[in-house]
């Protein structure tokens, strides 16, 4: 690939397709919200930061005080609370959200990188028989992989058949009567 700049002529010499990655495979979804989650957490992991340092200091300087023990320890407490609150719960509702996932066709694996509870991107490692897809539709899920729910958004996927892949879609329905009617004598 040879492209000007300026009258300079620049070579491009890659193997690979920027959509390949030599690790985790071809890049199948790519989440449209990753730059605001990763802002929103930082910004609320600062401010918890910044209120923990900076509400004994203030407490000190203006000299708000309160006689009885009880009192100061219920104000602590709920400034306490919501300095621990709000960044947990913001984890607790984003740690799901699928930044980028790889697919890897030889292994018929898929790799999902999220961030963990340090804003680190954390790649969880599955096969598409591990992909549970939750009987009723919840908030924050789109499906499990193994045990950790996915929120990814189906529109996103450039090519539709990696999604229907992912979810099982694509396999033939394929009901045999006798297993169905062992499983209900089972019960």
């Amino acid at each position: 690939q040879v492209t000007s700049f300026l009258g300079v002529a620049v070579r491009s010499l890659c193997t690979s397709s920027p959509h390949e990655h030599p690790e985790h495979g071809r890049l199948v979804y790519k989440g449209n919200l990753a730059k605001a989650v990763l802002g929103v957490r930082f910004f609320s992991y600062s401010t918890s930061i910044f209120n923990l340092f900076m509400m004994p200091y203030i407490m000190l300087k203006t000299g708000i005080g309160f006689e009885s023990l009880f009192i100061q320890a219920a104000f602590y407490g709920l400034i306490g609370f919501f300095t621990f609150v709000t960044p947990v719960t913001l984890h607790v509702l984003t740690k799901g959200y699928v930044i980028r996932l790889y697919y890897k066709d030889e292994m018929d694996t898929y790799t999902a990188i999220t961030y963990n509870a340090i804003l680190a991107e954390k790649a969880t490692v599955f096969h598409q028989k591990d992909v549970k897809i939750p009987d009723i539709t919840k908030m924050f899920t789109t499906f499990y992989a193994k045990t950790k729910s996915m929120l990814v958004n189906p529109t996103l996927f450039p090519n539709p058949q990696d999604y229907n892949h992912l979810m099982g879609y694509d396999k033939s329905l394929y009901f045999n009567l006798e297993e169905e009617e062992k499983e209900a004598d089972e019960r």
